[in-house]
């Protein structure tokens, strides 16, 4: 398991700070594990599920988009 600090959270997500605390506080993005009194990471593979959720749910949107659109063309 490895930990990443804010810098490389930013980085994996293309998510501003602000972003990722809005989420962390919509209990939609994984919670920060405290580090010490002014020190705070994230378990790495828990953002990349984070981000490969949000592909999925993209993708299931375009294939839901496709099969419509098939749909529209065969009525």
């Amino acid at each position: 398991m490895r930990l990443i600090r804010l810098p490389e959270v930013i980085n994996l997500t293309g998510l501003s700070r602000s972003s990722i605390y809005k989420y962390i506080s919509e209990k939609t993005f994984p919670q920060s594990v405290s580090l010490g009194e002014r020190a705070c990471a994230w378990v790495e593979s828990e953002v990349q599920e984070w981000v490969l959720a949000r592909i999925a749910e993209r993708d299931q949107a375009l294939g839901a988009a496709a099969c419509n659109a098939l749909l529209k063309e065969v009525s």
